[in-house]
């Protein structure tokens, strides 16, 4: 299992995405499941990952092919639209090869992929692309999505998280959906990538890993529990009377 989360802001993006994949209470691996492709002046584009593991490896494989082949890829597609078709596509392209398999073999290959950046000439955007090949694009109605193990981290984000939230207020705010994700679930955890990413620049802001032991990441564990009980303390009991 895995997390992904990726917000649509008026000033920018924010993506994160935890590493550990597992295949069972004793056999734990960690990979990076966020890809940047940057061409300053030109484009971003971060793909985060999530589902079973072969299969988002194999897609990552076809995109980077297409790459060799001179076929339309993510370097040269126009749009971010154009992107999250052809990553949909090659989807498709691999659960048609390989799901009949998996499923003969009573293996889930479902796997989907959070989009997010900005190509030159257009505004940035976010895209969440499921199985299918389908997906729909955030807005400021609806302005981030989430893969992978998402119910422990949704309630911080609904209550915090608008199109106007400021980008070091959204990483503070992804970082406690983390944070409270992995405190309730160890099928997701350390290093977590983030991601920061201001309108109009076409280039990486802030790039950063937190891994186990980070103090900064620590900080906002201890603060955010800390806060909670404090503000806990605080509330009025109950009337226990009508």
């Amino acid at each position: 299992m895995t997390y992904c989360v990726g917000v649509l802001l008026d000033s920018g993006l924010v993506l994160a995405s935890d590493s550990r994949t597992n295949a069972g209470v004793d056999q734990i691996g960690t990979f990076r499941k966020m890809t940047v492709y940057e061409r300053p002046g030109d484009r971003v584009i971060v793909l985060l990952s999530s589902g079973n593991l072969a299969v988002t490896q194999a897609v990552a494989s076809l995109l980077e092919q297409k790459v060799k082949e001179n076929l339309d890829n993510l370097w040269t597609v126009p749009s971010l639209y154009q992107a999250a078709s052809l990553i949909g596509e090659t989807l498709r392209e691999v659960l048609n090869r390989d799901g009949p398999h998996l499923k003969q073999h009573h293996i889930d290959g479902s796997a989907g992929f959070i989009l997010g950046g900005q190509i030159n000439g257009e505004k940035h955007r976010l895209f969440n692309i499921y199985t299918e090949g389908n997906f729909i694009e955030a807005t400021p109605d609806t302005p981030f999505f989430q893969n992978g193990e998402l119910k422990y981290g949704k309630p911080i984000l609904d209550r915090v998280i608008t199109s106007r939230t400021a980008l070091t207020e959204a990483a503070k705010c992804v970082l406690v959906s983390f944070d409270s994700t992995m405190r309730s679930n160890i099928s997701v955890g350390l290093p977590v990538d983030l991601l920061c990413y201001e309108r109009d620049s076409l280039k990486v802001g802030l790039h950063r890993r937190f891994t186990d032991k980070d103090p900064y990441f620590d900080l906002i564990r201890q603060q955010w529990q800390e806060g909670l009980r404090r503000v806990l303390g605080e509330l009025p009991d109950p009337s226990w009377e009508g």
